[in-house]
This record gives C-alpha cells, sequence and structure tokens, in this order.
C-alpha cells in the first residue's frame, strides 16, 4: 500500500532568528535526553521538504513554548503569516497556541487569539510527576482540577476553541472526569498518552486511562510521538499502542500525526507515515481515510 492523502495533526515550526524560544535557545533537562540537534529554526520549507514523497494536503501546528513571558498571541499572528504566504500551500491550517488558563484575564488573550483565521484551540502542557522533575511540565500537579484553571477552560467554548490535552497515563483519569464535567469544549488527546512505561504495570495504567478518556464523547486522539518515547522504534513496536488506541477509542476518533520536529531526532518524516500506512493496511478504505485525512478536517475544523 501507499500513504493515503493526509493531514499531520500535530508539528511545529520554530524561527530562532526572530522569535522567543527559551528551551532551544538554553537547553533544558528534557526527558527525551540530548536535543540539540533541534535546536535551530524549523519552518514552513522543512515540513514540505520532508513530505515531498508522500501526499501531506493540510497541516496543524500546536505551541512550540514560544517564551511564555511573551505575548502567546505573537506566535498565533506570526504562524498566521506563514499560512498566507501562498508558498505555505495554506500550511498551517490549524493552529493551536498557548494561553495560560489559570490568568484570570485569559478571556482576552482567548479573544486576540481567536481574531486570527486559523486559529482553533490553545494547548497548556499539563504533564506532572510527583517524582521526577523533568516530568513536570506544567507549573502545579493537579491543574485540571483548579477551579480557576476550569475557568479559563470553560471559556474556551465561548471562542468555538478546542483543548489540546498532553498529559502522562496517570493522569488520564483526571483527564476524563474533565472532559465529561466540561462536555462544551472539545478535548483533543496529544501523543497517544505518552505511555512513557513499558512494565505491565505501566501498560495497564496506559490503557485503563485510554478507556476513561472514551466515555468523554467530546475527547479525540492523535497517535503520535511514538518515538519520542521508544528511541529506537520501528513499526513492529510502535504497532500495539496504534492499534491499542484505536481499539479503545474508536476509529471515529483518531488520527495520526508526526510531531516533528522534536520525533526527526529519532527518523526521518516520511518513515513515520510509511509506518502508519503499514501499519493500517488492513483497515478498511473507508477507515484509514478517517485516520488519516477526514477525523483531522472534523476536529480540527478544517
Amino acid at each position: 500500500m501507499t500513504v493515503p492523502p493526509f493531514i499531520d495533526t500535530h508539528h511545529h515550526l520554530w524561527d530562532l532568528e526572530n522569535n522567543p524560544y527559551p528551551w532551544l535557545t538554553e537547553p533544558i533537562d528534557h526527558f527525551v535526553g540530548d536535543y540539540s540537534a533541534i535546536r535551530k529554526s524549523w519552518l514552513i520549507g522543512d515540513l514540505h521538504e520532508g513530505a515531498k514523497d508522500i501526499p501531506l494536503v493540510k497541516s496543524v501546528h500546536v505551541q512550540a513554548e514560544w517564551d511564555h513571558n511573551a505575548d502567546p498571541v505573537g506566535e498565533t499572528a506570526w504562524l498566521q503569516s506563514v499560512a498566507d504566504d501562498p508558498n505555505s500551500k495554506g500550511m498551517p491550517h490549524a493552529i493551536i497556541g498557548f494561553a495560560n488558563l489559570s490568568d484570570p484575564n485569559v478571556e482576552a488573550t482567548l479573544e486576540r487569539h481567536a481574531q486570527h483565521a486559523n486559529w482553533r484551540g490553545i494547548r497548556h502542557m499539563l504533564n506532572w510527576s510527583d517524582d521526577k522533575p523533568n516530568f513536570r511540565f506544567a507549573e502545579t500537579g493537579r491543574l485540571m482540577s483548579d477551579a480557576q484553571w476550569r475557568e479559563g477552560f470553560k471559556l474556551l467554548g465561548k471562542f468555538d476553541g478546542s483543548f489540546d490535552l498532553q498529559v502522562w497515563p496517570w493522569q488520564l483519569e483526571e483527564a476524563a472526569k474533565l472532559g465529561n464535567d466540561i462536555p462544551e469544549v472539545p478535548m483533543i488527546l496529544n501523543h497517544t498518552a505518552m505511555p512513557i512505561g513499558r512494565s505491565p504495570g505501566e501498560l495497564r495504567e496506559w490503557r485503563k486511562g485510554l478507556e476513561a478518556l472514551g466515555t468523554a464523547p467530546n475527547i479525540s486522539a492523535k497517535i503520535s510521538a511514538l518515538g519520542m518515547l521508544d528511541q529506537t522504534w520501528t513499526a513492529e513496536s510502535i504497532w500495539p499502542f496504534v492499534l491499542d488506541t484505536i481499539d479503545i477509542l474508536g476509529v471515529d476518533r483518531c488520527m495520526f500525526a508526526s510531531n516533528f520536529p522534536v520525533d526527526s531526532l529519532f527518523s526521518d518524516y516520511a518513515t513515520v507515515w510509511n509506518a502508519y500506512d503499514e501499519i493500517t493496511s488492513d483497515f478498511t478504505e473507508e477507515e484509514r481515510t478517517k485516520l488519516f485525512r477526514t477525523n483531522a478536517e472534523k476536529y480540527y475544523r478544517i
């Protein structure tokens, strides 16, 4: 089989010469280890170059940790200018920005994001571990249960915005409660729920968390970043995670993504999409079309 026309539902762009990304200019203790190879500008032309031999038709950009001390709408404005350039082929068709949902004034930030045609929602990374400091991407743990944060989350509905959910497996049940408590805000799970552990107990925790998410009808999922979590990955090694996610959540709620350029640390762009193609080779054409393209069009409104 060959890769069908697809939408990359999770990639990043960064212009280190003109925009502020502290984690790229000054390295941090990141759980992936040495990421020096991606500490350089990666622009829309690099995405097109990676996809030159496969049929990328649309893309979704997810916030790339633009300096949190700077105006987060600056990233959305820059990405809109990229999308408006004819050479971009319209990409990114959807922009997921950043806003601190705990900020009492977040409504004004969301309103300004929403003035950009391709803006679709917010990612506020919620990853937290009590034991491992380099597993903490959030300001504190349990933000999803915090009343002030939840008020900011609810405001997404006012602007027809969705929420990109990034958590560890042990946070999935709390995320499911958030989804069920506030069903009016669509949530899109990032990175296959980040199955970082491989012990039987850790895998059970991941599956149990996905099953909990499945109880919230407003949650869909992106299958991505499996290389970031298995740095010597092959199609065979990620196969169970792809198929289990689809089995638990259903073919109508899953879509594929590259997580480039982060996952370029572990493979080239086409290899990721060829793996998804191989893993779903026994699926029907209708199912593959949903996974590779039309679910993304539905959930990201593109």
